[in-house]
């Protein structure tokens, strides 16, 4: 995986190489769900729910494997750049225009309005608990700096994930080692919560079972986006020597996502102490270290960094959080501008001025959402972000199933031309 990350591509070339598709992609799975996703799935099904964000982590690789080679194969040209992804191998590996066309639409509706609602409200929670800026400030700010890079294009956006994504990533990571060095003595027996919690034997949450599963799974899908077809339309739009090539890249960054990013997250507030556990079907709190945090799930990261730098994790936690999601709203507006071209190119209307007014309509929609995401409740904000999860999923596993061979023979390729030492 690691060396076909750093492939090398034309130097002439308008596309993405598969280090930037990497970023772009890692771009949009790097976001809210590291930092409150994992907070809300430990409050609301208990440690255990981590142990299901890693399972999901290792079946999410291969989907995303899959829906990246696939992209790759049947990807198109737009206006001189490669575009594509589930909507195009659904039209064409499928054979099912219609079912293509649906799968646009609802990428449009699901990541470019929908999920951009969890995205701004984590920023402005965020801020609102480190610096008591009021949320409406928060939407406003961060739809106009999103507005000077998506007025840009894709290669913009791509050079900005470039720039951006690694390094913040590093620099979370790095701190979230901090805090677990200085709390090691307590990282065993939280790995051994975690497992017990998993399957339902720990009396602290003995009977949240099926609450434990889903939230694992619901917040690890909704972090690493495994299946739901973004990291797809990414991939598409990359140079690369041959189709797996690219899918291995997208499946290495799904495990950065979960299992380094997502789990640093859970060990820093697990050790720490810093986290409750509410049962999701009564609201009882079942164990209450941070009571007073009720609800507002991204103050259990900024709790857990204050027990090592007191002060500085609630203004940390919301800069890395504000980067974080910046560049997941990136991310979110290329799968929808990339949408709209499949939409507009099946019509074979591709440049016209029709698919430049629909842009500029979404691009206003989008920043509008922003602000309105910063301005709404936590809990309503994660509805929505689930109805946005579940949109283009279902679709888009079901083709999976069915065209899965034809990435398989092209990992076939890639093996025989790279053959593993042994």
């Amino acid at each position: 995986m690691a060396k076909m990350l750093f492939g090398r591509r034309a130097s002439t070339s308008n596309n993405f190489s598969p280090f930037q598709a990497f970023c772009v992609a890692l771009s949009g799975r790097v976001g809210t769900g590291n930092i409150v996703g994992v907070a809300t799935a430990i409050a609301l099904g208990g440690p255990g729910a981590v142990f299901w964000m890693w399972v999901i982590a290792f079946l999410g690789a291969s989907t995303a494997f899959t829906e990246s080679t696939l992209a790759q194969i049947y990807n198109f040209k737009h206006k001189g750049e490669l575009r594509g992804g589930p909507a195009s191998y659904i039209e064409k590996g499928l054979k099912k225009p219609w079912l293509g066309m649906l799968f646009a639409i609802l990428t449009l509706a699901g990541y470019g309005m929908l999920l951009v609602l969890t995205q701004a409200n984590g920023v402005s929670s965020a801020f609102a608990n480190s610096f008591a800026v009021n949320p409406l400030v928060s939407g406003l700010v961060l739809a106009f700096i999103l507005s000077l890079v998506i007025i840009g294009g894709a290669k913009r956006i791509a050079n900005v994930a470039t720039l951006v994504t690694p390094f913040m990533a590093i620099a979370y990571i790095i701190l979230a080692l901090i805090i677990i060095c200085a709390n090691i003595s307590a990282v065993p027996g939280m790995l051994g919560v975690i497992v017990k919690s998993a399957f339902g034997i720990n009396p602290l949450v003995g009977g949240m079972l099926g609450s434990t599963i889903a939230m694992g799974v619901k917040r690890g899908l909704f972090s690493n986006e495994a299946g739901q077809g973004g990291g797809a339309i990414v991939s598409a739009s990359a140079e690369n020597e041959m189709p797996a090539q690219q899918g291995l890249v997208q499946a290495f960054s799904v495990y950065i996502d979960t299992i380094l990013v997502c789990t640093a997250t859970a060990l820093m507030i697990l050790c720490t102490g810093n986290f409750n556990v509410v049962d999701p079907s009564t609201g009882e709190l079942l164990y209450a270290s941070a009571p007073e945090l009720g609800s507002n799930y991204v103050g259990y990261t900024q709790a857990a960094i204050d027990t090592v730098f007191n002060g500085f994790g609630s203004a940390f936690v919301a800069v890395a959080l504000s980067f974080f999601v910046f560049t997941t709203l990136m991310a979110y507006y290329f799968y929808a501008e990339s949408s709209i071209a499949y939409l507009f190119s099946r019509f074979g209307k591709e440049g016209s001025k029709a698919e430049k007014a629909v842009v500029w309509v979404y691009r206003i929609i989008m920043l509008t959402l922003v602000v309105l995401g910063a301005c709404t409740s936590s809990d309503i904000a994660w509805k929505w972000g689930d109805v946005g999860l579940g949109l283009t999923t279902w679709i888009n596993v079901l083709a999976l199933l069915f065209l899965f061979p034809q990435a398989l023979a092209a990992l076939k390729d890639v093996e025989k031309k790279y053959p593993i030492k042994k």
